[in-house]
């Protein structure tokens, strides 16, 4: 079978309202994709950041699959949760992005957003705090409903990823 490693780190956050952040993440694949070794999900630390700096969490990631066929090639996908001087967490926003197709070193910036809600969810995040939640997480790394959403831009997450693809081309899978 084709196999497919993706070694790198979540290196960090900027241009978010909070500087207390952490990240949680996944990944998924289609069915013809199994992960072989490495862990799928996963939640970095807090880091409190000085305003106008990165927020720096350097947190490794490392994934093998090995496939047969393209089909449902990986992504990743983020939350970014913000940490109140009362230890409240709040949601800062949502993001994915897809693994490269080709093998090497990238350095990639994934943007992410937040859904507006309603009126009165808007109020009452001005006034209580707290941003509106999506009730299903999935349909931050799924196309269909998505595109319906009203959203804001919330900030920027870095990533750096190297990609190393091993027996695609023996075993007949075309990138």
């Amino acid at each position: 079978m084709a196999e497919l490693h993706v070694i790198g780190q979540l290196s960090g956050a900027s241009g978010f309202t909070s500087q207390n952040l952490f990240c949680k993440f996944g990944a998924v694949a289609g069915r013809s994709w199994e992960l072989l070794e490495g862990l799928d999900q996963g939640q970095t630390q807090l880091d409190c950041a000085q305003d106008g700096e990165m927020v720096v969490w350097a947190h490794p990631l490392d994934m093998h699959y090995s496939c047969k066929g393209l089909a449902g090639w990986p992504k990743l996908h983020f939350q970014i949760w913000s940490q109140d001087v009362h230890g409240r967490n709040d949601i800062c926003g949502y993001g994915f992005c897809h693994i490269p197709t080709a093998p090497g070193m990238y350095e990639l910036d994934c943007v992410t957003w937040l859904p507006e809600g309603s009126v009165g969810e808007r109020i009452a995040a001005f006034f209580v705090g707290g941003h509106p939640r999506l009730k299903l997480e999935e349909v931050v790394y799924t196309p269909g409903d998505r595109f319906r959403l009203q959203t804001t831009t919330a900030g920027m997450l870095h990533l750096k990823l190297g990609v190393v693809m091993k027996d695609f081309a023996q075993n007949h899978v075309q990138c």
